[in-house]
């Protein structure tokens, strides 16, 4: 399968949509959340906040994304705010190959590491060891955050 990593495009913003929902992980909050910060990029290109990378087949169709961005106020912290692949493509490997790809993006632009939060919840389990097979380490860990019973775990990798 042809894959290449490329920037987002409005024209793949709901094919994106329709990705989110596919994964049945997200609640409808968190998918308004996740569109917001795509809306951001793709309605403001001068911003600098938020990147966005997608991940597409020899048609150009979509079949998964990473936005990431710089931590504010910080001197190389970048964070990762969300990675998700079309879960008919999942466990192919190109999740981390996007993810690669982000790293290698922000070390052009001088990071000294990347964090990613995730929650505690069961249906997060592959998510959270989809960041320890690619290196990234638990750093934190915040009980209740999300809500009673659903930590904030946090991990991190050093460049």
């Amino acid at each position: 399968m042809k894959v290449t990593i490329r920037k987002l495009l409005p024209k793949d913003r709901e094919r994106l949509v329709n990705i989110l929902e596919a994964t049945g992980v997200f609640t409808p909050e968190e998918v308004m959340c996740a569109l917001e910060l795509i809306d951001i990029y793709l309605l403001h290109p001068g911003q600098k906040d938020y990147y966005i990378l997608c991940a597409v087949d020899a048609e150009d169709q979509v079949m998964g994304y990473a936005c990431f961005g710089p931590v504010p106020l910080t001197k190389g912290t970048y964070d990762l705010y969300w990675i998700v692949m079309d879960p008919a493509q999942q466990g192919l490997g190109l999740g981390s190959w996007l993810l690669k790809r982000v790293e290698e993006e922000i070390r052009k632009k001088q990071a000294r590491m990347l964090l990613i939060e995730t929650s505690s919840q069961p249906k997060y389990l592959k998510t959270r060891n989809f960041y320890l097979k690619n290196g990234y380490v638990e750093v934190s860990r915040i009980r209740d955050f999300y809500s009673v019973g659903d930590d904030r775990v946090t991990y991190q990798k050093t460049f």
